[in-house]
């Protein structure tokens, strides 16, 4: 089909993209392919994850309705503690605020982009 669309990647906006992309390729067992101060790539084992530099960059703010975080990341795990020490270890911090916390707990990477390590792998009904 010659109008396939297919995810090629993600990209965040950060303040120092070399810096994110070791974070995130510690934390998925990813690869560091491409750094420089304006643009780095982490390939992972299910995909990449890019990171461009933004003068200004204002890291959203968890949980906070007048303060949008646009989007997140989930990654699913499969022991929850076991790769919360690992996020920690590489630099992650917790939130308080867990709203999901039977399954999901949300953490911010350095530049304080919200992601999430979930058991829950299942589509919604």
């Amino acid at each position: 089909m010659s109008d396939q669309i297919r995810l090629s990647a993600v990209t965040l906006d950060c303040p120092d993209p070399r810096a994110l992309a070791e974070f995130y390729a510690a934390v998925i067992g990813g690869t560091v392919t491409c750094r420089d101060k304006q643009w780095a790539t982490v390939q992972g084992p299910n995909g990449r994850i890019d990171f461009q530099r933004v003068p200004g960059y204002t890291p959203p703010t968890w949980p906070d309705p007048a303060s949008s975080i646009m989007m997140h990341l989930d990654f699913f795990v499969t022991d929850r503690a076991a790769t919360e020490a690992r996020v920690l270890a590489a630099g992650a911090t917790k939130y308080d605020f867990q709203p999901n916390s039977g399954q999901c707990f949300v953490y911010a990477d350095p530049a304080g982009h919200p992601f999430c390590l979930t058991t829950w792998d299942g589509l919604m009904p």
